[in-house]
């Protein structure tokens, strides 16, 4: 017999682990080389992991909702035995070994609800139907909707031996009359403060779950405000000149490079060089150490179809000329809006752009991405009347104006480093050649 180890891939440069959404072959099935085996997820993207052989799967190692590890095997594939034979074994000895693993988890699970439930008064008894087994997913979910043992004994498990399962506890909560009136108000760790009541009409009001992605974001930008003191500067920029350019050559790019010319490889580049002449905003702080990063990895917020952010990366901007730029960024968000994108685009950025114009907003104060120490916004382009000075003297003309706001961390990034670096973004975006050849 040829075992075959599946490992979980290498989803990207900063990650680690990743979790299991769904197995999509059982034990005993056969698979084909490249066939998908099951879907995992980061808290940058969900990927298909395929079989890496043809063959028939004999053991299933980690169950759905599992963390694991980058590198960790994770199934074990027969590269070659007879389809029919395999088939029982496999089964009987993934049934004992999953029963061996329900008993330790239920040995580590007692101490851990013991000390978790003690805190929120939740504890596990046995009922009729069920054995009083509850996952760590189970818990948190329950923990979080602040539910009652009564309400969790309550709810008919479909589980092995009527355990509780993630969709049973979902399908109780879509249904479940909100809030109750013995539903204690969350209070906040190590604080006397106890959040205003939410006032809910029902019958009126609905109540929307969050889904993964959004969930990681707000734990995302919750942990940014905890993270950075965040200042925010802005400066008012003429881009004039850009506009224009733009407006001249747009058809004769994409004629000539089969690329759309959008603003954003422009902001792209002028952040690179301004990045290049105080290389202290391209860092990252640990503990007490600051990590001064040689690449500059431009990430740009991006919107996706279910309204969600997320943040793909043009790598080496710094190294690219525009057109590289122009590619790059239009790959990055055709793939974003057709959800395409793969991990290795969407990790590793040093600093990151927000375009808040594109939804006509006049300036922003962005949430700082971690581990990065800064983040810019850019406003809607405008025209209107300014005073400017011509060699005849101060005149009134019809300008596009812009403004850039930048949100840095404070306890690296000081007011005269992040307001140069700011004024010097806008310069570039200024000073930009009407004659700029394509």
């Amino acid at each position: 017999m040829s075992r075959v180890e599946l490992k979980m891939p290498k989803m990207g440069e900063s990650i680690s682990e990743a979790t299991i959404l769904n197995w999509l072959k059982n034990v005993g099935d056969t698979v084909e080389e490249d066939e998908t085996i099951l879907e995992v997820a980061t808290d940058k993207v969900d990927s298909e992991v395929p079989s890496p052989c043809n063959g028939t799967i004999i053991e299933l190692l980690y169950q759905s909702n599992d963390i694991v590890q980058v590198g960790q095997v994770i199934a074990i594939i027969d590269g070659d035995a007879d389809q029919s034979s395999v088939s029982n074994k496999a089964k009987e000895k993934t049934q004992v070994s999953s029963e061996k693993n329900i008993l330790a988890k239920s040995d580590v699970l007692t101490q851990t609800q013991r000390e978790t439930f003690s805190k929120t008064d939740f504890k596990t008894q046995n009922t009729g139907d069920n054995d009083g087994f509850l996952s760590p997913l189970v818990i948190s979910i329950a923990q979080k909707e602040n539910l009652t043992i009564e309400e969790v004994q309550s709810i008919a498990g479909t589980g092995d031996g009527g355990r509780i399962r993630k969709s049973d506890i979902m399908l109780y909560l879509k249904n479940r009359k909100y809030p109750l009136p013995s539903r204690p108000q969350p209070v906040a760790p190590k604080s006397s403060y106890n959040p205003p009541p939410i006032s809910y009409v029902e019958g009126k009001d609905r109540i929307v779950e969050m889904d993964r992605m959004r969930t990681m974001i707000a734990d995302h930008m919750v942990y940014s405000k905890h993270t950075s003191p965040h200042v925010t500067s802005y400066v008012e920029v003429d881009v004039t000149n850009l506009v224009n350019w733009r407006n001249k050559v747009k058809h004769e790019f994409l004629e000539k490079h089969g690329e759309k010319l959008t603003f954003t490889p422009i902001f792209v580049e002028a952040v690179a060089k301004a990045i290049q002449e105080y290389p202290m905003i391209n860092v990252s702080v640990d503990g007490k150490k600051i990590v001064v990063h040689k690449d500059i990895n431009v990430g740009m917020a991006t919107a996706l179809p279910s309204g969600n952010l997320i943040v793909p990366v043009v790598r080496n901007a710094d190294e690219k000329n525009l057109l590289g730029l122009a590619k790059n960024v239009n790959h990055l968000a055709n793939n974003a809006r057709n959800n395409a994108l793969k991990p290795d685009e969407i990790g590793g950025s040093t600093f990151t752009i927000s375009n808040v114009g594109t939804f006509g907003s006049l300036m922003g104060t962005p949430i700082i991405n971690q581990p990065e120490v800064a983040i810019l916004a850019l406003g809607i382009i405008k025209k209107r009347p300014e005073v400017i000075t011509t060699d005849k003297g101060d005149e009134i003309a019809i300008r596009s104006m812009m403004y850039l706001s930048l949100s840095f961390d404070h306890r690296v990034v000081d007011g005269f480093l992040g307001g140069s670096f700011l004024r010097k973004i806008g310069d570039e975006l200024e000073a930009f050649d009407i004659n700029r050849e394509i």
